[in-house]
């Protein structure tokens, strides 16, 4: 421990009253009085915004007048203001780890409305705890990997193609591994797409030629990450090729836009396995290949109805229900059909909707669907349309809830079912790259605003539709969003990562191997000390999660930055019976 305790500190406490969301619930010139005389605080003071420049200029000038060597700012989430308030500290001269932030706005002021005394009581235990963290808080520095200018991207399709150029665009050397015998991934196999009714097959041949093109890219097709070791900047991957072949590579970052699977839907929903139900990909297939009039098997196609939905937004019935919008469906949908109108303008089409998301511009498609003949029936998910045969054609039931629930009956000659977008099955890359799963089965990222493409892996991104539903446009954006993180960890040549890391203290340590099996990261090793064999811990590759810490039986492992004496100090500190006059 190389600070002193928290007697022999000097702790400044800067109480924001956030334009009136915190002041107007707390009382804070009661908050400042309640915290002022803690132990070590010797600068306790208010302020109407603690994240403006003056404000930040004014906490500059207390940290350096009255010599701080912690402080504890009360204000709003930690995600917001976290790395202002470390950055200021930073310029004042103080470590930015000896800072602590109290979250006295969504956790006291938002909660409590209405409640002003209990809501200063609150905040008072809160700020009294982030003071006895400030006050026990050690200089801490963030460690510094130096990286290699080189990225790994997984799956070429159309994300992962373009990642790789921009990325090549930037002078770094590029690795492809794209799983299947050809690149291009759903796109390699469509004809018009929308908006633009470029082609997809055209598109990839095109990314295809530029890849090729490239001196710094290199593209291994039946390629499958097997394993991962190191940490970002420096990790060693190895792929196996076409099944037989090892190769090894060293990479700074990886990029994984490995696509989606298309729902398979299953025997008898709404219809499915009876001749002239096809799914949404089938039935552009059959646009793409054909020409003149639609006709499936030599048969007219003279009426044909789509039923969206269907694999996404799932009710409790489904055994492992899709609750998620797929996002492309209706706007694909509503294309192929102004796709099927031009080859034949006769053709009778039926929408069975419940919602119509053909969001943004793309509502421009939906409209002219409608214009071109298309009918749109919105149907109650707890009535969906009933598929049947009657005397050897195909009829859907529905219930119109834009006509008050009057029955329908549609005769077709073919029945799209409007199959949305799935998890790819990647067990084996998920195992390789740690990689974070969400609830609905894709890739999670940190968070889905402020850290879209990062994930809890340093140095790994996600993008494209592996982490969720995406139309080709979003799948692009994100995909470079995915090259802009990795370029600017790699460029520089170095990349500066957090210090909470766990710590083991060889003399108590016995290995039991418990902190490895608790650890997901891989991040504990077993070595020789004195002639013992005990644990470390591998700073790179350490994400501070703490799971190793409570299940040492010898309490040998303690995490920096969140150690056992600080959070101690918190809990007595939010335990302490307030004195009442």
């Amino acid at each position: 421990m190389t600070g002193g305790p928290a007697k022999d500190r000097r702790i400044g406490v800067f109480l924001c009253h956030c334009g009136g969301n915190i002041s107007d619930y707390v009382d804070m010139e009661k908050l400042r009085e309640a915290v002022k005389e803690e132990l070590g605080v010797v600068e306790a003071r208010t302020t109407m915004f603690a994240c403006s420049d003056a404000a930040q200029q004014e906490m500059i000038d207390a940290i350096q007048k009255e010599r701080l060597d912690g402080i504890a700012v009360a204000s709003c989430s930690p995600k917001l203001h976290l790395f202002t308030f470390r950055a200021m500290a930073e310029r004042a001269g103080m470590n930015p780890y000896q800072y602590v932030q109290a979250n006295i706005r969504e956790q006291c002021s938002w909660a409590h409305r209405g409640e002003v005394d209990k809501a200063t009581e609150k905040a008072a235990d809160i700020v009294r705890a982030a003071i006895a963290k400030a006050g026990l808080s050690e200089p801490l520095r963030p460690m510094r990997v130096e990286t290699k200018p080189q990225v790994l991207v997984v799956g070429a399709g159309v994300a992962g193609l373009r990642a790789a150029l921009a990325l090549s665009d930037l002078g770094l050397t590029v690795y492809v591994a794209e799983r299947e015998e050809r690149i291009g991934g759903w796109t390699a196999r469509l004809g018009a797409m929308f908006p633009a009714e470029r082609r997809g097959t055209e598109m990839v041949q095109e990314l295809e030629r530029r890849i090729l093109e490239r001196e710094n890219v290199t593209l291994f097709t039946r390629a499958e990450v097997v394993e991962k070791s190191g940490s970002v900047g420096d990790f060693s991957v190895r792929l196996r090729v076409r099944e037989t072949e090892s190769i090894a590579l060293n990479v700074g970052a990886i990029v994984v836009t490995t696509g989606f699977d298309a729902y398979a839907p299953s025997d008898g929903e709404f219809g499915f396995g009876q001749d002239g139900v096809v799914t949404l990909p089938e039935f552009k297939r059959m646009l793409d290949e054909g020409e003149g009039p639609l006709a499936r098997n030599g048969k007219p196609v003279r009426t044909a109805t789509y039923i969206y939905c269907v694999g996404s937004r799932q009710n409790e019935e489904a055994e492992s229900p899709n609750r998620f919008c797929s996002r492309y469906c209706c706007t694909a949908t509503c294309h192929a059909a102004l796709v099927a109108s031009r080859r034949d303008k006769n053709v009778r089409q039926y929408h069975l909707f419940r919602d119509m998301r053909t969001y943004g511009k793309y509502e421009l498609v939906y409209e002219a669907a409608a214009r071109k003949g298309s009918v749109f029936v919105r149907w109650d998910p707890a009535d969906p349309p009933a598929v049947s045969r009657v005397d050897g054609h195909l009829v859907v039931r529905v219930k119109d809830r834009l006509l008050g629930g009057e029955a329908l009956e549609i005769p077709s000659d073919l029945v799209v079912l409007v199959t949305g977008m799935v998890p790819r099955e990647n067990a084996s890359l998920v195992n390789a790259l740690k990689l974070p799963v969400g609830g609905d089965g894709f890739f999670n990222e940190i968070h889905p605003k402020l850290r879209p493409v990062e994930t809890v892996v340093d140095g790994v991104f996600i993008a494209g539709a592996a982490q969720g539903p995406k139309t080709l446009a979003e799948s692009v954006a994100s995909s470079l969003a995915a090259v802009s993180k990795s370029a600017a960890l790699l460029l520089k040549g170095y990349v500066d990562l957090e210090p909470f890391v766990a710590e083991v203290d060889p003399l108590r340590c016995t290995w039991c191997e418990k902190c490895t099996e608790a650890c997901p990261y891989g991040a504990i090793e077993k070595v020789a000390a004195d002639g013992r064999e005990v644990a470390r811990v591998i700073p790179s590759l350490c994400k501070g999660g703490g799971a190793c810490v409570p299940v040492c039986p010898e309490e040998a492992i303690d995490l920096l930055g969140y150690s056992d004496r600080e959070i101690k100090g918190m809990i007595d500190a939010l335990a302490k019976e307030a004195v009442h006059a």
